[in-house]
């Protein structure tokens, strides 16, 4: 479903160049749950937008569902970016959203089925300040998946909430892995996250991927310190 090839991202800083991600080869299966992980400043989050191209790579290619996503047109990406629900860490919500070419009726009917779908039927009248960090993030998924996407990327969508709330969304991701066949692509600093619900994780540091493997073999027999 996702595939990198030597991807590499700079950025100029104070006159220096930062290298955020070098030479990171990745290839993410059809409906797999899988896991980036590092400390702050690894290169997670800037890889992960390499994925839908809101960072644009210095070197390499990105392809998503057989798409070579850096040679499309600014319309084609458009398009293909529509199949590529995001979630972060900060929820982003507004108090309503416009432009997706339904009619009032239709938008009322995924609406509900969508709030259905991520455990909050009952918050459709909810404004964003009514909701816990946990019911927020759920609007977020439910916003993420309005496109019916392929696949969903979550940039340490579980940092920002409690343990107990954490477990939760993680139930919830793995549901609709389960239920829509969706490729999920989980960025986060933390193993229980990683131990909870991927299938594979590769771990980075530096801007590269130092490991990647099944997640029992990296946590059982960790190459890297």
């Amino acid at each position: 479903m996702i595939e990198l090839t030597h991807i590499s991202k700079n950025f100029a800083s104070g006159g220096r160049t930062v290298h955020a991600v070098q030479d990171v080869s990745l290839s993410i299966g059809k409906g797999e749950i899988f896991g980036i992980i590092g400390f702050s400043g690894a290169g997670k989050s800037t890889l992960v937008r390499c994925i839908n191209l809101l960072e644009r790579p210095t070197s390499g290619s990105v392809t998503v569902d057989g798409k070579e996503m850096t040679a499309l047109s600014a319309r084609e990406l458009r398009q293909a970016r529509k199949k590529i629900g995001m979630i972060f860490q900060h929820f982003n919500l507004m108090p309503s959203l416009r432009g997706s070419g339904l009619s009032g009726e239709q938008i009322a009917d995924k609406v509900h089925r969508l709030l259905e779908l991520v455990g909050i039927g009952d918050k459709a009248e909810a404004y964003p300040k009514q909701l816990s960090g946990g019911q927020k993030q759920r609007v977020a998924i439910a916003r993420a998946l309005a496109n019916d996407p392929n696949v969903l990327l979550c940039d340490e969508a579980t940092s920002a909430l409690d343990p107990q709330t954490t477990k939760a969304i993680l139930r919830l991701l793995k549901d609709l892995n389960e239920k829509l066949g969706i490729t999920v692509v989980i960025i986060t600093h933390e193993m229980a996250v990683v131990k909870e619900i991927c299938d594979r994780v590769a771990v980075m540091e530096h801007g590269r991927v130092v490991e990647q493997g099944e997640v029992f073999n990296v946590f059982a027999d960790p190459r890297q310190e």
